[in-house]
């Protein structure tokens, strides 16, 4: 059995939802699981429309609607179980509206209508030309997860819960990403592009032979394409590399993807929707045996770098465990960390929530904030020991004339990390991929 999971630009028209089917036939007697996202951009104009419910705003319920009602034409199929999922939908809009309120129980409610509305209609698709499919949420298939709405974690019982929801199934399920439900039954989210994580875990729940992640790109690139054209797909990767490469910003995988097959030691392959036939990027428990260097480049933009100082710290102790307990109380993840004796400096996502904890922090020490930055990573196995490696890397850089404003190096031996201006990053980007891999093949 084999999870095959398709993401938006997969499912984005009528097109490429037939295109998709061909794939999944010509892997049927893998007997596939299928996990799809919502069509490209939907999700966003779900959240939009929910805040725009409350000012009594229903415009985008239109537009989501008639593109439904317009893909199933196209496909050839009933639109009945997606308009009553529209119905659905503008009942909640309008709730919103009435009780003039939008928590974050109610966004995760609205954003799960995207892969709901796929499901029905590419399992309708897959039934119509010969794959005799079921659309299935996951939410009602075992997808338990806790009540962090917004970014939710599959809990222990998830596992078996969805073996006993999905298990042998007579036609090929149809499954929805990105969604769960609590123990209560109230919807859940895993976080945006979490449909990668859903296809991980259910694969992992079902002991699959290989988890495929299926996108636009011929797997994990060495850089991102859009940025620098020549980048070329990476054979294979250790499940160390693609975990920091997703961490600090690959554009492929979900940051959380990988940790479920991980820890069953399941392969994971990235492959390339439009061109079925690339073998793609394997992401395996050891990468096999090659010179140790640079496999790729990733980078995590808008970022921000929160200075802490204070000159009692250089003789006061648990000055580090207030600073990170006041992140850890406001949820504020930490990327990268630079200490001086009296100064911690810290690139942290810029959020909302930063706010809180600033304030929380500036109530004991000289806080400064310097936002616009970017997080590039530098990741390959044995990188962090191999001389000259962090030498190519800064020469660089500084032949690109980008400023480097914080550097991490030697907490893994399979990245070198550091902080420049947001506005910088696509020239850094370049500039180290062109030093790191030479001009691309012609």
């Amino acid at each position: 059995m084999i999870v095959m999971k398709f993401g938006g630009s997969s499912v984005a028209d009528g097109a490429r939802i037939r295109r998709v089917c061909a794939i999944v036939r010509a892997r049927r007697a893998q007997r596939p699981v299928v996990v799809v996202s919502a069509l490209r951009g939907v999700t966003d104009d779900l959240l939009g429309l929910a805040r725009a419910s409350l000012p009594g705003d229903f415009r985008l319920l239109a537009a989501l609607r008639r593109r439904h009602r317009s893909l199933a034409a196209e496909l050839r199929v009933p639109f009945g179980p997606a308009a009553e999922l529209l119905l659905e939908l503008e009942r909640l809009a309008r709730g919103i509206s009435l009780v003039k309120e939008l928590t974050p129980r109610t966004l995760d409610y609205a954003a799960g209508f995207g892969e709901r509305l796929s499901s029905r209609l590419i399992a309708a698709a897959f039934s119509r030309a010969g794959l005799a499919s079921q659309a299935r949420d996951a939410s009602d298939c075992g997808m338990l997860t806790d009540g962090r709405f917004g970014e939710a974690n599959p809990l222990p019982e998830a596992s078996a819960a969805l073996r006993r929801g999905l298990g042998r199934p007579s036609r090929i399920p149809v499954v929805t990403g990105f969604i769960g439900r609590t123990r209560s039954g109230e919807l859940t989210t895993l976080g945006r592009n979490g449909s990668d994580y859903t296809a991980a875990i259910i694969g992992a729940a079902l002991g699959a032979r290989e988890i495929q992640i299926w996108s636009d790109t011929d797997g994990v690139m060495t850089a991102d394409p859009r940025i620098v054209p020549d980048a070329r797909p990476i054979a294979a990767l250790s499940f160390a590399e693609a975990s920091e490469l997703a961490y600090y910003g690959g554009k492929v995988l979900h940051p959380h993807t990988l940790v479920p097959a991980i820890r069953r030691g399941l392969p994971v392959r990235v492959l390339n929707t439009f061109k079925p036939e690339h073998p793609g990027t394997a992401i395996l428990a050891k990468a096999p045996a090659r010179a140790a260097g640079v496999q790729s480049i990733a980078f995590k933009r808008r970022q921000t770098i929160v200075s802490v100082s204070n000159p009692r710290m250089a003789e006061g102790s648990g000055f580090l465990e207030r600073i990170f307990a006041a992140f850890g109380r406001h949820r504020i993840d930490v990327d990268m960390v630079s200490t001086s004796e009296v100064t911690v400096s810290a690139s942290v996502a810029d959020a909302a929530r930063l706010e809180p904890a600033l304030r929380e922090l500036r109530a004991g020490f000289a806080v400064r904030v310097e936002r616009g930055r970017a997080v590039v990573c530098v990741v390959g196995d044995g990188i962090g020991s191999t001389p000259g490696v962090a030498g190519l890397v800064f020469a660089a850089l500084r032949g690109a004339q980008v400023n480097v404003e914080m550097i991490s190096q030697g907490a893994s031996e399979i990245n070198i990390a550091f902080v420049v201006k947001d506005a910088q990053v696509e020239r850094a980007v370049r500039a180290l991929h062109g030093a790191l891999f030479g001009p691309g093949p012609t």
